[in-house]
């Protein structure tokens, strides 16, 4: 792991999120290890800058470790729920993550064209997530899809892949997808 604020979101983010995951419900039973794996592997191939979004962050992921990897970008984390939000602030407080901002909002709320990324990890199903980044991206901007290794990467002649990353976690064949928005 590296040191310095990085680091420190991490270790913050992991310590709360085992101190209140059964309380508030934010992941479910087993070890958390396999959500940080699952980002950190998703993350690999590609250099963000500007403002992203982790949209329907839930416990924040892959917002957090997306931010910890990522220190010159900007992230907002994006949910609905309040719960799920006065956590991540909290997380946020603790370790200083002055990059990182949490907005309890859905995602349709969000202001148009005001992305250079967004990413999910689970919110909604590909189509619509691809929907959702076609509004929210500037021109040239990426959205990263995580997906299992096997599910088709929607069609969208307005956005070209230009980065997949297959990998498995705990048995489980999956891949990240990093799309550029390319407006005709």
């Amino acid at each position: 792991m590296q040191n310095g604020p990085s680091s420190r979101l991490l270790e913050v983010h992991r310590d709360l999120l085992e101190r209140w995951r059964k309380v508030m419900n934010l992941v479910g039973p087993g070890p958390l290890d396999v959500h940080y794996e699952d980002c950190e592997r998703a993350l690999v191939g590609f250099e963000p800058r500007g403002r992203w979004a982790d949209l329907g962050t839930g416990a924040g992921f892959p917002g957090i470790p997306f931010a910890a990897r990522f220190p010159d970008v900007q992230v907002e984390l994006v949910d609905s729920r309040q719960k799920r939000c006065r956590f991540l602030e909290e997380v946020v407080a603790e370790a200083g993550a002055t990059q990182v901002t949490v907005r309890r909002a859905r995602h349709e709320e969000l202001e148009t064209g005001a992305y250079d990324g967004v990413m999910s990890r689970a919110l909604t199903a590909p189509d619509a997530m691809v929907d959702a980044a076609r509004r929210l991206l500037v021109p040239g901007g990426t959205a990263v899809l995580f997906l299992q290794d096997d599910a088709p990467v929607p069609e969208a002649p307005d956005f070209e892949v230009f980065h997949v990353e297959h990998y498995e976690v705990e048995g489980k064949h999956r891949k990240s997808v990093a799309l550029r928005f390319t407006p005709r």
